[in-house]
């Protein structure tokens, strides 16, 4: 019997920009409770919300200063209390990111660690000396861009920092520091919620000899930190040891379920390891649908073959989440936005594995236009203009007609584009025709077919951009049939003898072939 989350879709919640209870700007954890039959009628199994922990939000949650509490700016445990309650009412699982590899400045753990080299919290982050000429202890780089080392005069050390200098990283091979974090994990579990998203997997240790990293010859570097194969800084083999303990624990609440975000030059080898058995992760995702430059059939088969081959685990797969700019944008420009916004989500949804659905995908949201003058996001700032950011994938979700705001109040944390308040749910629940409504009915479809959950994929050969496949399960054979192209194209097989078709956006049909419009799309019962 497979596990609930096998096949699952979970729908990704950016809580400052989903939905604002009190009118201040910022989303919060009452928002996400009133807008929870929305998500529950969409058809997901699952939530996933991003960090509302307490936090100084340099990073916007996650520079966590205390691991067991909500900020203020989303509301109080109760609060969270009520979400919880209400989607298990609508049936709905509560996934919550847990950040381990590091914390805020502010947290009270680095503010004791910084005060000695001898107190019971000194060896609870990654201190260094510096060099005889005073230079940091090696060449690491941060993920948003300059020395991955900032000098502390209280200790008169360097601490390390993957990501911004606000977020000092823990020494998690201190097995203090794993008993907290083990701590920190009781705790929500005791919540009530269904499992963990765990952020930055592969930064959870280091190697502590401390040895440079190996450049990295990478044409399309815009970063100091792309410079480098990261070798030393991150991925240390211990980690597997850290996930194993962590599983038993979580076995303890039966049910729960564990997804690793990995990226990196490595990935699908540490996804692998991270997954390997029972009594590892559940799964895990990688940037590499995030980060493709195009989709092509050979970018989709590619990767789920790629798995298969080395990993024995449950895959998951995401098109768009908070930290890459939306898939509409980077696939589509110029393309027919409705159409190949169904498309994708027709494609994500049909996929073997569990699907993550970040907000708004479900209404085909582009990429928003974020002026320079109102960045918030450091790495975008720190970047501009070479890379999009993620503040434009992170504007306030679009609820209604309410121009320029779509529902928010007019100093929301981040403008709402016009292209976003013209797409919103208010007017796409009128349009049977609406990407919302496709996503919804292909969610059904989903759910009302075996194979489409946890049955096998088999890719069938096809002229490109036809991409082709069959979910099957028993006896239960579905084939699977997408034009990514804006032409339209005929595909002729005779599997199409004595088919019926159970969804199509876009096609026609013949006893041995078919004719797809411009990203259209269909599923079809085999005999």
């Amino acid at each position: 019997m497979s596990e609930w989350w096998q096949g699952a879709v979970v729908y990704q919640i950016y809580p400052r920009s989903f939905s604002d209870s009190n009118g201040d700007g910022i989303g919060d954890l009452k928002g996400i409770t009133n807008r929870l039959d929305y998500v529950a009628n969409l058809g997901v199994d699952a939530i996933w919300i991003s960090p509302f922990f307490t936090s100084p939000m340099h990073d916007f949650g996650y520079d966590v200063a205390d691991f067991r509490n909500v900020d203020p700016i989303f509301g109080t445990l109760t609060d969270l209390d009520g979400l919880i309650a209400k989607a298990h009412k609508v049936g709905l699982k509560v996934i919550i990111d847990q950040v381990y590899s590091h914390t805020s400045a502010e947290c009270s753990w680095f503010k004791e660690s910084r005060q000695s080299r001898t107190g019971e919290k000194a060896d609870w982050y990654v201190w260094a000396d510096a060099k005889a000429d005073g230079s940091p202890p090696n060449n690491w780089q941060s993920v948003f861009s300059g020395a991955a080392w900032t000098w502390d005069a209280s200790r008169k050390q360097y601490y390390l920092h993957n990501f911004l200098s606000q977020q000092p990283d823990l020494n998690v091979h201190n097995p203090a520091v794993q008993e907290e974090l083990f701590s920190v994990a009781r705790f929500w579990l005791d919540k009530g919620v269904d499992g963990f998203r765990l952020d930055a997997t592969n930064f959870l240790m280091h190697d502590p000899e401390l040895r440079n990293n190996p450049p990295f010859d990478n044409p399309k570097a815009t970063r100091p930190f792309d410079f480098q194969m990261q070798q030393y800084n991150q991925s240390h083999l211990d980690i597997v040891s850290f996930v194993e303990k962590l599983r038993a624990l979580i076995d303890e609440y039966p049910g729960r379920f564990t997804v690793a975000e990995v990226g990196g030059h490595k990935s699908l080898e540490e996804m692998a390891l991270y997954t390997a058995d029972k009594n590892r992760l559940n799964t895990a995702y990688s940037f590499v649908f995030l980060e493709a430059p195009e989709l092509s059939p050979k970018v989709i088969r590619s990767a789920l073959e790629t798995w298969d081959t080395h990993a024995k685990s449950w895959p998951s797969w995401t098109f768009s989440n908070h930290d890459r700019p939306r898939a509409i944008t980077r696939w589509g420009t110029g393309k027919n936005r409705r159409a190949f916004s169904k498309l994708l989500n027709a494609m994500l949804v049909s996929l073997r594995g569990t699907a993550f659905l970040y907000q708004g995908e479900e209404l085909g949201l582009p990429q928003a236009r974020v002026p320079y003058e109102k960045l918030v996001d450091p790495e975008a700032i720190a970047n501009w203009p070479e890379t999009l950011g993620r503040d434009g994938t992170r504007t306030p979700h679009p609820w209604d007609e309410n121009c320029p705001d779509a529902g928010w109040s007019s100093d929301a944390w981040l403008p709402v584009d016009d292209a976003h308040v013209r797409l919103n749910v208010e007017a796409q629940e009128a349009d049977q025709d609406s990407t919302l409504h496709a996503t919804r009915r292909l969610l059904a479809l989903r759910k009302s077919l075996v194979s489409m959950v946890t049955g096998s994929l088999e890719f069938i050969d096809a002229p490109d951009p036809l991409l082709v496949y069959l979910r099957c399960e028993g006896s239960e054979r579905v084939l699977c049939v997408m034009n990514l192209s804006e032409q339209p194209q005929g595909y002729q097989t005779p599997l199409l003898k004595g088919a019926d078709v159970l969804y199509c956006e876009g096609g026609e049909f013949e006893p041995s072939g078919m004719q797809l419009d411009a990203y259209g799309h269909a599923f079809l019962r085999l005999p």
